[in-house]
């Protein structure tokens, strides 16, 4: 990789590695030169050893002497590179045969549920064309099945072309460090063989979607406070993986997202992060209950924007002095340093405020079933140190009421005879 290219339209060379690009006062031109290369001029950037008059060890691998510049990370740090065009990713056997089943997969779930189908859709003006588009009652979700590397700003470009032309876009992933994440409506499973994607057993959605919470900081509260650690006696509201959820929140399968995206039960939301700076965006699928109360609490309203290339990690400039030789074939194919997992694992969007909200937005999205065996009401009667209680019908009317031990009344709520007169 060069840290360093030539400007054809200015007749300027370029150093990546000062954060004036070493044209102090030319605005834009860091915009300018990382467009994706079908949006310029493809002989806009040139290798600076070609430009001067050296020969290029890419011309004699069959590639031209026009770059284009991305990120890269090494050594912990992201930094501005030039590599020569064309630079494609040939997917694997493996990773097509993984796209294959699970765009098969979605067009297969959508279809049995009566939604409208169409596999490599492509949008009236030709544009756009979706792995799967899947049309509801509630929206028309394009999904995308992403197994092999893409760039951030593709799929940034690729979202807004799709929105604008009325489609949500829905990435799915394997990767837990995907660029997709969280620069577009996201979700991700478990990174399975091709003949268990396409199989009928459920696909847990393992990433992208959550649930809202809401509770007081009080020194009882079974979460710390997310802004002083203690109890600050305010209200909190955060969104969570259904497993930090409280109580826990069952897991959403990938079927089930097919439909109820679709359907308009889940909502994609895009939440700016308070308290993780260096983060500051997630997307998110959360159920429409939850986004309606997330925006009466927040005041929050309408779809937010596409994400930005501000949205990702920082670029770091080392000041060093440009390199007008040309290192490609030098050290063999590269390959930049792991990404970082791109999840937040903990709440996103967290939000402070301090009267409680209408007691309607306080009541659980889904309807919680408590369902225990008696060895299990045992345990806990004795870890609460409290008579065991048990549910039962009402000797009169049949409505279930608790009973908590032979003595203890409970009244019914219909007709209130108590369980100790029962």
């Amino acid at each position: 990789m060069a840290n360093g290219v030539w400007h054809t339209k200015y007749d300027i060379e370029i150093n990546l590695t000062r954060a004036d690009l070493g044209n102090p006062g030319r605005e834009g031109l860091l915009e300018e030169i990382t467009q994706p290369s079908g949006q310029r001029a493809r002989d806009l950037l040139q290798c600076l050893k070609d430009y001067r008059g050296g020969q290029c060890q890419c011309a004699l691998d069959g590639k031209s002497p026009w770059m284009f510049v991305r990120r890269q990370r090494q050594n912990g740090k992201v930094t501005w590179v030039a590599a020569h065009l064309p630079l494609t990713h040939v997917a694997t056997p493996q990773e097509s045969d993984k796209h294959k089943a699970m765009k098969e997969r979605i067009a297969r779930t959508a279809a049995r549920h009566g939604l409208d189908v169409q596999t490599e859709a492509r949008s009236e003006d030709g544009r756009v064309i979706s792995d799967v588009l899947v049309t509801g009652a509630g929206a028309r979700i394009g999904w995308e099945a992403q197994y092999s590397p893409f760039s951030a700003s593709t799929v940034r470009r690729r979202s807004a072309k799709a929105r604008a032309r009325n489609i949500a876009p829905l990435w799915v992933t394997a990767d837990t460090a995907s660029a997709l994440i969280d620069r577009a409506p996201w979700t991700r499973v478990d990174d399975v063989p091709w003949q268990r994607i396409v199989s009928p057993l459920a696909l847990i959605v393992r990433g992208g979607v959550r649930h809202l919470q809401i509770w007081k900081c009080t020194p009882a509260s079974e979460r710390p406070c997310p802004e002083t650690g203690g109890a600050c006696r305010k209200w909190h509201s955060g969104w969570f993986l259904p497993a930090l959820c409280l109580p826990q929140e069952r897991a959403t399968a990938l079927d089930e997202l097919i439909v109820t995206s679709a359907d308009g039960e889940h909502l994609p939301l895009r939440s700016r992060n308070r308290q993780d700076p260096d983060r500051t965006i997630s997307y998110l699928w959360a159920l429409a209950r939850d986004v309606q109360r997330w925006r009466e609490i927040t005041g929050e309203t309408g779809t937010p924007p596409e994400s930005s290339a501000a949205d990702d990690e920082p670029v770091t400039y080392t000041e060093q002095e440009l390199d007008s030789s040309c290192r490609y074939g030098e050290e063999g194919p590269h390959t930049s340093s792991p990404r970082p997992r791109r999840e937040t694992i903990s709440a996103t969007g967290l939000h402070t405020f301090d009267h409680a909200p209408d007691h309607t937005l306080l009541q659980p999205s889904r309807p919680i079933a408590l369902r225990l065996t008696p060895r299990e009401r045992l345990a806990v009667a004795a870890e609460l140190r409290c008579p065991p209680w048990e549910i039962g019908p009402c000797m009169l009317c049949a409505t279930p009421i608790h009973r908590y031990g032979p003595r203890s009344p409970k009244a019914c709520p219909t007709c209130r005879l108590t369980s100790q007169n029962q």
